[in-house]
């Protein structure tokens, strides 16, 4: 196989399923992908998922992390302060088809979101007993396990698509969009735009040993990039002119953007921006 040198350029984790995410230094690999990803969720009150398809200013509220607590910030809100390591009452929702195991988050957090997004909701947390795993049409037999993302672990795109997906935006008079539209837990540099579609692993050199993330599928892309995160108002772009280019023989003409990736070796070791990586190229690259 080919290899490619490329560099993490960019970490990010996204602690409640379709809020904003957090820009990270570093970050620990667990099972489920980078530590606190999606570990908790907005239902309502049936535990049905809700993102921000249903909810679009969800991308307004903001987290943080700090001394053992997750902090949210929204406009027009007080910060509400959850403690990392308290739950309340256990409870089951649903995350697209899966059922599974989770613990409400209590009364003020349920308050604090239906005050903000307007409708009557409850925050949950994953429950780390849980085993959800990603598709085995996708991952083959490696028991790939995830939080409450839509379907894989880990979620890797290049700066060099977000640059060449801005040289089409403003080729057709439209504004530069940046990589929260696409929410990607990793970004790497050093590599020619959409290379990752073509990847088979990528090992990174960690302090702690290698770290060796498998790609398997191609993101496919709803509306949700389409939503300014700034703002939380919705238009036709960037999905205008991704639908332009980007539609994908592998996911039946679906546009796509980033890969979804899984991890094969290096669970507990500590990921940073800067660190090298090398890539290969999967047999059926062009």
């Amino acid at each position: 196989m080919s290899e490619l040198a490329c560099t993490i350029a960019a970490l990010h984790v996204y602690p409640i399923k379709s809020c904003a995410g957090v820009s990270l230094q570093q970050a620990l690999l667990v099972e489920t992908g980078i530590e606190f990803d999606r570990a908790w969720m907005l239902v309502d009150p049936q535990g049905e998922m809700l993102t921000q398809r249903e909810l679009p200013r969800m991308a307004l509220v903001q987290p943080q992390f700090k001394a053992g607590e997750l902090m949210l910030r929204a406009p027009g809100m007080l910060a509400l302060h959850l403690r990392q390591d308290t739950v309340e009452a256990p409870t089951r929702v649903r995350v697209w088809g899966d059922v599974v195991k989770a613990y409400d988050m209590g009364a003020l957090a349920a308050q604090w979101f239906s005050d903000f997004l307007g409708r009557p909701l409850r925050l949950v947390r994953f429950d780390p007993e849980q085993q959800r795993l990603a598709d085995p049409q996708w991952v083959g037999d490696m028991a790939a396990e995830t939080a409450f993302v839509d379907g894989y672990p880990l979620l890797v795109i290049s700066d060099a698509s977000l640059a060449e997906l801005n040289t089409r935006l403003a080729a057709r008079g439209n504004a530069p969009v940046t990589m929260q539209r696409f929410r990607p837990n990793l970004v790497l540099a050093g590599l020619q735009a959409h290379d990752e579609d073509h990847l088979h692993e990528i090992v990174i050199t960690t302090d702690g040993g290698p770290v060796t993330l498998r790609l398997v599928k191609p993101c496919s892309r709803c509306a949700i990039p389409n939503i300014d995160p700034a703002t939380a108002t919705a238009s036709h772009e960037p999905g205008d002119t991704l639908a332009g280019y980007r539609a994908d023989a592998r996911m039946q003409g679906a546009v796509t953007f980033g890969m979804n990736a899984v991890v094969v070796s290096g669970f507990e070791r500590t990921l940073c921006v800067g660190q090298a990586a090398t890539a290969t190229l999967a047999f059926d690259a062009a």
